[in-house]
């Protein structure tokens, strides 16, 4: 009868809206405009903004030659673009109504702050060692986890059973995304490859890690955050972060900071600082080096502790078994700068060779291979 088959209609389509299934084939797929779609947790700026110095001279910051600068940007779908090189901004530029004062989704640019406070707790005695199981911070997890340590963790090396694909509505990311309540998916998660011998990047692991922090400190991820780097670096405008839901208030930490491109640098210029904010150690100096070296035993050559190694075209050298096959080399150390980058093409550059961070921010990647165009305009200026 047709009233049963509108009625089967209308029950599926309630069951849709009340779960993560539902929100993500409402809002299809992840984009700039999340960070209004989510609740969130305000972080409040401190009372004294750090400001970087503001140059008008069009000669102070050079292009990479044959390159229409401007309309790559515009092309590539760039929101905002800004290089700092000695605490003077060289180039800003917003785009589509983006402007200085416009907040951006960090999307996994995220990891990287989680990974600075894990640093913090560490030398403030929160946290023993890396080496601790997470199941001394988070008893409520499966039993499979019982050989898991917070290093296999922060290296994405902790073997959880984890879909990372965003295009799956059924997938575990999409689930932690879209859905109200992350603490009762964490606690369904399970370890189903031996830990510490396999890197595979699964956002599972950083929400873990914040939850081990926020057991660690008895503060939330905001509030910690809020102490520990946002006032104390003295960002100009407050920030937010998103969460599961209203009723649940559990903050997705391997995605959803949002803030303003500024902000973004001066974090950014922590990390070129080795983690020392104007004569304070902020982040301790040997947590820096140990997660940026991209040498630590626990690291691979491409990813360590929440951050990219930034791999550019000249780092790719032609097979010997296939000369049209381009394979990764494994670059002697060190590597001369680093990145924390987002699905959507969000990124913060570091050079601390050239003492120039480079904050890209956009609603898609856009075709261009930005690790070798950040390193091009490091070595320019």
């Amino acid at each position: 009868m047709k009233w049963q088959r509108y009625l089967a209609l209308l029950s599926f389509l309630f069951l849709l809206n009340s779960c993560h299934v539902g929100s993500f084939f409402y809002w299809n797929f992840a984009d700039t405009g999340d960070l209004d779609k989510f609740e969130s947790i305000p972080i409040q700026k401190g009372e004294t903004p750090f400001l970087f110095k503001e140059i008008n001279d069009d000669q102070s910051f050079i292009l990479p030659e044959g390159t229409d600068f401007e309309k790559l940007l515009k092309k590539s779908r760039t929101t905002a673009f800004l290089v700092i090189k000695d605490d003077q901004i060289l180039y800003e530029n917003y785009f589509d109504e983006y402007t200085k004062a416009t907040d951006h989704p960090s999307f996994s640019v995220s990891k990287s702050f989680v990974s600075a406070l894990i640093g913090i707790a560490i030398k403030e005695g929160h946290i023993t060692s890396l080496e601790d199981p997470i199941r001394k911070y988070l008893p409520e997890l499966d039993a499979s986890f019982d050989s898991v340590t917070l290093a296999d963790v922060i290296n994405m090396q902790s073997g959880i059973k984890f879909s990372e694909g965003y295009f799956n509505p059924f997938g575990e990311v999409a689930k932690f995304y879209y859905g109200t309540n992350l603490k009762k998916y964490v606690t369904k998660l399970k370890v189903n490859e031996t830990p510490g011998v396999r890197w595979k990047y699964k956002s599972g692991n950083t929400q873990l890690l914040s939850l081990a922090l926020e057991s660690a400190t008895q503060k939330s991820l905001p509030e910690y955050f809020q102490e520990k780097i946002w006032q104390p670096l003295g960002m100009e405008y407050d920030a937010s972060w998103s969460i599961d839901s209203k009723k649940h208030q559990t903050t997705k930490a391997f995605c959803c900071l949002n803030a303003r491109a500024r902000d973004y640098a001066k974090f950014a210029r922590l990390y070129l600082k080795e983690g020392n904010w104007n004569g304070t150690q902020i982040v301790p100096k040997d947590w820096v080096a140990k997660t940026t070296s991209f040498t630590d035993k626990r690291s691979n050559y491409r990813y360590s502790h929440h951050w990219w190694r930034n791999i550019t075209k000249d780092d790719y050298v032609t097979s010997q078994e296939d000369t049209t096959k381009l394979q990764l080399q494994e670059a002697k150390a060190p590597y001369v700068d680093y990145q924390a980058r987002g699905i959507l093409g969000q990124f913060m550059y570091i050079h601390p060779e050239k003492d120039i961070v480079i904050i890209r921010l956009g609603d898609k990647f856009g075709g261009v291979h930005w690790a070798s165009l950040f390193r091009e305009i490091a070595t320019l200026n």
